[in-house]
């Protein structure tokens, strides 16, 4: 074995990690994966002797690269980050494989990535390699550029701010009642089933994407997101059980076979309290939808 391809072999070893840490600064697959790829193209022109910690070495430089992304990608999208939805990570309603698992952590849900989306930069740097991955903030600061003391601050900024993301509840059978019941109730069209099933500040948060800015909204209120689970009926009837991040969803289809929507489902204290749907077609057709049963 050359020494590349032992370099590779740790490269790969540390992979499953490199991805779970870009895809919860980024939200985005595609995005994570670049990150990624480019650690191992500056692993490969460097000298690896002189690395004493590989698995911090390629983390730094993964954050780097995403704080990179996230700097450039604020300038581009003020304009749409309270509808924008990260990418789903879609499991089988079952259960979550030791992979994915990796990736979303325990429970992660989409609506705290939605969280992490409205966080600064460096905040979400600081929080995401502290309270996620444990990384201390003497190792966080040259990354940001700031005093550790100052990188504390900001993950402890990060922290209050996404604070008020609902964690969904542990147990995965109760949650698809509570999800079971509220698609039933859409399919026959009780709005006072909906509401009942409904936390009174339930969030509904739906992203079209670019090609349908006009479409994205966010519905506050049971009595509101009750009116719009009516308004997509039909839709409903077709739904497919999915997870989402690891918290029950559904896929909702068109007459012709393609994916129309995906819904993450947010059950808290036996609640619906968070409903996220991403409906952006161009978005659709990059998901692997094998994991769904139909």
């Amino acid at each position: 074995m050359t020494d590349q391809e032992w370099l590779a072999d740790r490269f790969e070893d540390q992979r499953p990690h490199l991805r779970a840490v870009a895809y919860r600064m980024l939200g985005s697959v595609s995005e994570a994966d670049d990150a990624v790829q480019e650690a191992w193209i500056r692993l490969s022109r460097t000298d690896a002797d002189g690395i004493g910690n590989l698995r911090a070495w390629l983390t730094t430089v993964v954050a780097r690269v995403c704080l990179h992304t996230l700097r450039s990608r604020r300038t581009r999208r003020e304009t749409d980050l309270e509808t924008h939805l990260p990418d789903p990570i879609l499991s089988d309603q079952n259960g979550v494989d030791p992979e994915q698992e990796v990736l979303i952590g325990d429970s992660v849900g989409l609506a705290l990535q939605v969280g992490l989306d409205t966080l600064s930069p460096p905040e979400r740097v600081a929080f995401v390699l502290h309270d996620v991955f444990g990384v201390p903030f003497d190792e966080i600061a040259p990354i940001v550029g700031r005093t550790p003391t100052a990188a504390r601050q900001l993950a402890s900024r990060a922290r209050r701010r996404v604070r008020g993301a609902p964690k969904p509840d542990v147990d995965l059978d109760r949650q698809w009642a509570v999800v079971d019941a509220f698609l039933a109730a859409s399919r026959a069209g009780d709005f006072d089933r909906l509401v009942a099933v409904l936390d009174p500040d339930v969030v509904l948060r739906s992203d079209y994407g670019a090609a349908r800015p006009g479409l994205a909204s966010v519905r506050h209120g049971a009595q509101a997101v009750a009116q719009g689970a009516l308004t997509f009926r039909r839709f409903g009837e077709t739904a497919s059980r999915v997870l989402v991040n690891g918290v029950p969803g559904a896929v909702a289809w068109k007459p012709d076979g393609s994916p129309f929507a995906v819904g993450a489902i947010t059950v808290r204290g036996g609640k619906i309290v968070a409903i996220d749907i991403l409906a952006d077609p161009n978005r659709l057709r990059e998901l692997d939808l094998t994991v769904v049963t139909r």
